[in-house]
């Protein structure tokens, strides 16, 4: 049994169709059970689990031969990210008791990094899960070309698209949805001892200009992006009901400054750019 956590969201879905897929048994952890209907219907075992929930999310991963753990994400964190904690020491308790044979967690790109930003909080993920007695596996990703998402009504409406990602032409690693569940679901099928970093970037760094090339190239029409200047971020983030954008903020200044990277030599998707780009035109 494949425990999969997340599984609503673009990597967990697609993880938890591909292990189907391949005939295996998963359970699809869920929050609320209207949503566990879909993966009843796809033959997958449901069980009911807030992520704060340690005795629940016990339940849902005993028995498990393995299990995929996505920390949902938190883009308006309080000081010290106490919601982050609370969810990892969830998980820690729920994953200690049960005991599968493996955990495959979804980590970031500089989860690794001491400096103050958002991703501190997959770094905190990593350090407590690592002290687990059990074979544990952080997939390190890079940024999501997905993240695009955002900017496909703009792209269509006006040709314009905003990106906090600067200077426009400086690549970054990044990778398709799709590539980091062909990968979870290869680590989650493997067997090792101890602890795993597995780093994942796409067959190319990708920059704002690339992207909206891309639009351009699959919309038929001129699409540009703009640079959203840094000296309005704060005020542009609170003005989005944002409280603390700050990490937010040093999360970006990380990718255009460089010092969110990966720590060691990562593995290359295949997904390209216009591919990816295309699946977010076609939703």
């Amino acid at each position: 049994m494949y425990a999969i956590t997340g599984i609503t969201g673009q990597v967990g879905s697609a993880l938890g169709l591909q292990l189907i897929a391949a005939g295996l048994p998963v359970r699809a952890v869920v929050r609320d059970a209207a949503k566990g209907g879909a993966w009843t219907a796809r033959g997958a075992e449901v069980a009911l689990a807030d992520i704060n929930d340690a005795a629940a999310l016990t339940q849902a991963f005993t028995g498990a031969e393995a299990v995929f753990v996505l920390l949902p994400p938190t883009f308006d964190p309080s000081d010290g990210f106490p919601e982050a904690r609370r969810s990892i020491a969830a998980l820690r308790e729920a994953l200690a008791a049960a005991r599968p044979g493996r955990v495959v967690a979804l980590s970031t790109i500089g989860a690794q990094s001491a400096r103050p930003n958002l991703l501190n909080q997959l770094g905190i993920m990593e350090e407590e899960l690592g002290k687990l007695d059990l074979p544990v596996a952080f997939l390190r990703a890079a940024w999501f070309i997905e993240n695009s998402q955002w900017d496909v009504a703009s792209a269509r409406a006006s040709g314009d698209i905003a990106s906090f990602l600067q200077p426009l032409d400086r690549p970054v690693p990044m990778v398709a949805c799709t590539d980091v569940s062909t990968v979870a679901h290869e680590l989650l099928r493997q067997t090792w001892s101890g602890l795993r970093v597995v780093e994942l970037e796409g067959p190319e760094h990708i920059s704002p200009a690339d992207i909206a090339a891309s639009f351009a190239r699959l919309l038929g029409t001129a699409v540009k992006t703009h640079a959203v200047p840094r000296d309005t971020w704060a005020e542009l983030f609170i003005s989005q009901s944002m409280k603390n954008p700050a990490p937010r903020m040093r999360m970006l200044d990380g990718f255009n400054e460089g010092w969110i990277a990966f720590e060691g030599t990562p593995r290359k998707g295949v997904v390209t750019l216009d591919e990816a780009i295309a699946g977010l035109l076609a939703r």
